[in-house]
């Protein structure tokens, strides 16, 4: 392909008397484009993009077809995840000849959970490979993490293998302060020191993950729903998994099985915190060996005053209590930062974490 028809391609028709217009592939791609990005009023406001080249209307199918055959792999997915976040082509998974040729990913997955209750049981067996391809994906990634986490506690004993994991800082700082060159304010690392990583029996602690199911913390409730099935059996650890809006859900007994899990989510509705952190705070049993994450935009349909006092409860009775924004890969905090204070203030620790993140935190709590 031509820089020009390159040009065309993100420019649109206004574009043509400059570039020529498009022929062969070129002119097939513009009229998949089209189609998509076609139907945003701004694009068309603007003059950057109107009136492919195709000279018939494709269905969704059609389309998807198109863009199999004409864009690599990282464009389709960009599209395919375009059709179903930004401008809703429901179609996309509800359509049993669509869902036949898609490629399951992360955003077809958050668009099977927000649709599922659209789709008749055939259709609903087709999506649900959708989520066990993806969800097949994220186990293999969040083991990782999780086993790289639990690899051992950390003891304070020294240890002669070198592993920047293990890395002792105020330890090698003491045994090379003798070679600080203050002139260049430099220290001279002579005798680097690590800590020595042991199993060992630890007593059980509680993780219980209350996690919001409000249609935009659809990807919290995904890797929750994973997160939990890597922690599910670890030595030391008893997990529990809650899902709220105005109601509370306890999923604890499909934890093993992320996939069954997540079919049962039903995301939209209202929000009550404050009583989903009440039953949280329910089912602690000793709690100085407890972690509460609550995992939400924190904007609270129920009692501010009530889910305050009840995180400060827990916090003072020696619970690790967590207020996360985002259990995504990203980790993007998007929440209530008012809230968010007032929850820091009562004891709480309030921010994001990655589901490695979060892994990691509960392997410093059981060492």
């Amino acid at each position: 392909m031509t820089d020009l028809e390159r040009w065309r391609l993100i420019l649109g028709e206004p574009a043509t008397g400059c570039t020529g217009r498009l022929q062969g592939d070129a002119a097939r791609q513009d009229a998949a484009l089209e189609w998509l990005y076609g139907r945003d009023p701004d694009l068309a406001e603007r003059g950057v993009r109107k009136a492919g080249s195709g000279d018939s209307v494709l269905q969704t199918v059609d389309w998807l077809d198109e863009v199999h055959h004409l864009f690599p792999r990282e464009t389709i997915e960009r599209l395919e995840r375009d059709a179903v976040e930004r401008y809703e082509i429901t179609d996309v998974v509800t359509d049993p000849d669509v869902l036949q040729r898609i490629e399951p990913n992360p955003a077809l997955l958050r668009a099977v959970l927000r649709t599922k209750h659209l789709m008749n049981p055939a259709v609903l067996a087709m999506a649900r490979k959708i989520v066990e391809a993806v969800v097949r994906q994220l186990m293999e990634k969040l083991k990782t993490e999780v086993r790289t986490a639990f690899n051992g506690t950390r003891s304070r004993r020294p240890s002669i293998h070198r592993n920047s994991r293990n890395f002792d800082f105020r330890a090698t700082i003491r045994a090379n302060l003798k070679r600080y060159q203050p002139e260049e304010r430099k220290l001279a690392i002579e005798h680097a020191k690590f800590f020595s990583r042991t199993r060992k029996h630890v007593e059980q602690w509680q993780m219980i993950l209350l996690v919001d199911q409000s249609g935009s913390m659809v990807s919290s409730v995904i890797h929750s729903a994973v997160t939990a099935a890597c922690l599910w059996g670890l030595p030391g650890l008893r997990t529990h998994l809650i899902a709220f809006d105005t109601n509370v859900v306890d999923l604890t007994s499909d934890v093993t099985d992320p996939v069954e899990l997540l079919m049962k989510v039903q995301l939209g509705g209202g929000t009550d915190i404050a009583k989903a952190t009440a039953y949280g705070a329910g089912l602690v049993d000793n709690p100085r060996r407890a972690i509460v994450a609550i995992i939400s935009d924190f904007y609270e349909g129920g009692s501010e005053e009530r889910l305050v006092r009840t995180v400060k409860g827990l916090a003072e009775q020696g619970t690790h209590v967590l207020c996360l924004a985002a259990l995504d890969e990203e980790a993007n905090p998007d929440y209530d930062r008012a809230l968010g204070k007032r929850l820091a203030n009562a004891g709480a620790h309030v921010g994001a974490m990655t589901p490695g993140q979060l892994a990691e935190f509960v392997a410093e709590r059981l060492a």
